[in-house]
């Protein structure tokens, strides 16, 4: 599997940017689908995920302005930042996770930065 990410870039706070990455190769049935994002001198921690059944998950920081979706045709992840704030500036990583039975398999994209200023 690998993933490749696009639509990272430059805004100003309160503005929009839209995330894509595609995973080519096959997917088990059971697998999540994500966005991580590491600042400068930061851990990498989790934006948000969409597990193949619907199930997301938020960072608390992001909740009511980033909205992840999916398209389990083209295996391709994206995510709707809205309402940009320059704390959001970051490199974001694509993740996609999968298993069949047993132990989970993780994939990440090579990452794509996105700076917001004020």
């Amino acid at each position: 599997v690998q993933l490749q990410a696009s639509g990272g870039g430059s805004a100003r706070a309160g503005g929009f940017l839209r995330l894509s990455c595609a995973a080519s190769g096959s997917l088990f049935s059971i697998n999540v689908m994500g966005w991580y994002r590491q600042a400068p001198g930061k851990q990498r921690d989790l934006v948000a995920n969409m597990a193949s059944g619907g199930t997301t998950d938020y960072a608390d920081s992001v909740k009511g302005r980033f909205t992840i979706s999916r398209d389990n045709a083209k295996n391709t992840v994206y995510l709707q930042m809205n309402n940009l704030k320059p704390e959001d500036t970051a490199v974001y990583y694509c993740k996609v996770a999968h298993r069949r039975i047993g132990p989970w398999y993780d994939y990440w994209g090579q990452g794509t930065l996105v700076t917001v200023s004020s």
